[in-house]
């Protein structure tokens, strides 16, 4: 009985929380408010601390209800190895030799397309940094894609409209760029090996409509707003000053340092799934970053912490989801259960749903892709739909009005970029 109780108080703490990332940003006009606790309300306003703060309460919960023993076991026995990962990659691939390294390849990318330089760089940020995410990994994409944007356009004084639509359609291009293979994109790792889908599957089935569904969606929210971005390269002759800085800086940092700096990358990627293994990459990484220090600009540590914190939370909550998620999924027809699964992304982690259809056994084939296909059609509805949304959202955010992206509004501008995914996905 205690342990039936137990799970309709997780799943209340679980939706508070949800709850709580739509009105983090009341919490920081509070902190303006009432100086005394500015502190408190600061920390509250926080997306990044929200899973991990309703965590904290459910294990407090836990430990009184059923017992310490049980709550302390549960912890456990969570598989934590995704949010290190997304630490780890955070850190490594914004570090300034990859990033400049990347920013070269987009540069050239632009160059090939008849549009203004902004245009084309802003474009080339949108579809084929996504779709990289197929063979990086996706919080690696997202990573690189929100530097390369932020120093594009976010640090240039944008419009809000334009800054809601980027991250609207970013989020939902990272969620299925990574379909091409099948170990880059958390969602379809889950269910890979299972289920037998190998990379010329995913790319028959998903990766040519996720190709086009990024591009699609790349090149409309360009169209939209060619006026502004065609103003971004000559806004200012500061920051064409600055970016002929960055590019002199550039050409200055060594080809080994680089060469290093990929080896390293390319050696956490392999060893996604190996707690061990990739954690002390990152400290060699660290050691090296150190002795070559001249070559750095600041490791975003505590950026990558604070994604991985709330992906921990949301771990720990989503863990005592399992009960309710499963017994809906399982109850729709096929034919509804892609939507199903779209509208459930946007309340849990993707990789989440994913991961309980397969432990369900003697499903059809039918029921296997939409599930899928729903899952990734919806992670860039909310930060916490997909596992990279956070660290595109820790990375961009300060530069929204009161560094603060408001959860509706970021709803709204994924909305008409996942229609277009469900356009690809379901109906052709």
């Amino acid at each position: 009985m205690a342990n039936t109780v137990f799970q309709w108080v997780s799943a209340t703490l679980f939706l508070l929380a949800i709850l709580h990332t739509f009105s983090a940003v009341y919490f920081e006009k509070l902190a303006h408010r009432c100086t005394e606790h500015a502190g408190v309300f600061h920390l509250l306003g926080e997306v990044e601390t929200v899973f991990g703060l309703w965590a904290l309460v459910m294990l407090v919960v836990m430990c009184g209800m059923i017992s310490p023993t049980d709550a302390l076991h549960y912890v456990e026995n969570c598989n934590f190895t995704e949010p290190m990962f997304v630490f780890v990659i955070m850190v490594v691939a914004a570090s300034k030799p990859i990033l400049h390294f990347c920013r070269n390849i987009v540069r050239y990318l632009a160059t090939l397309i008849p549009l203004p330089a902004s245009m084309a760089f802003y474009f080339v940020s949108l579809s084929f940094v996504p779709l990289l995410g197929s063979f990086i990994t996706e919080p690696a994409a997202m990573t690189l894609a929100a530097f390369l944007l932020r120093d594009m356009a976010f640090s240039r004084g944008i419009s809000s409209r334009l800054m809601y639509a980027t991250i609207g359609v970013l989020f939902v291009n990272i969620s299925i760029g990574g379909v091409l293979t099948p170990f880059a994109a958390p969602p379809v790792l889950m269910v890979a090996g299972k289920w037998g889908w190998d990379i010329t599957f995913m790319v028959i089935t998903f990766g040519w409509r996720a190709a086009l569904a990024v591009g699609v969606n790349a090149i409309v929210l360009t169209y939209l707003f060619r006026k502004e971005l065609r103003e971004l390269s000559s806004r200012s002759e500061a920051s064409e000053a600055s970016e002929a800085s960055a590019v002199q800086t550039e050409d200055s940092i060594p080809k080994f340092v680089t060469v290093v700096h990929l080896l390293f990358l390319a050696g956490i990627i392999v060893f996604a799934h190996h707690p061990v293994i990739f954690m002390g990459l990152l400290l060699f990484f660290l050691g090296f970053a150190t002795a070559y220090k001249h070559y750095q600009d600041r490791l975003i540590l505590r950026e990558g912490l604070m994604v991985a914190f709330f992906l921990t939370g949301l771990v720990v909550l989503g863990g005592q989801q399992q009960w309710w998620l499963q017994g809906l999924l399982m109850g729709m027809s096929t034919s509804s259960v892609y939507f199903g699964a779209t509208a459930l992304t946007a309340v849990t982690d993707n990789a989440a749903l994913t991961y309980l259809g397969s432990l369900v056994e003697g499903l059809t084939d039918e029921f296997k892709y939409a599930l899928v296909a729903g899952a990734v059609s919806g992670g860039g509805l909310t930060v916490i739909a997909n596992a990279p949304n956070p660290a595109g959202f820790s990375i961009l955010k300060r530069h929204f009005p009161n560094e603060s992206i408001r959860a509706p509004l970021l709803f709204l501008a994924a909305l008409p970029a996942t229609l277009v995914v469900v356009v690809f996905f379901y109906i052709l």
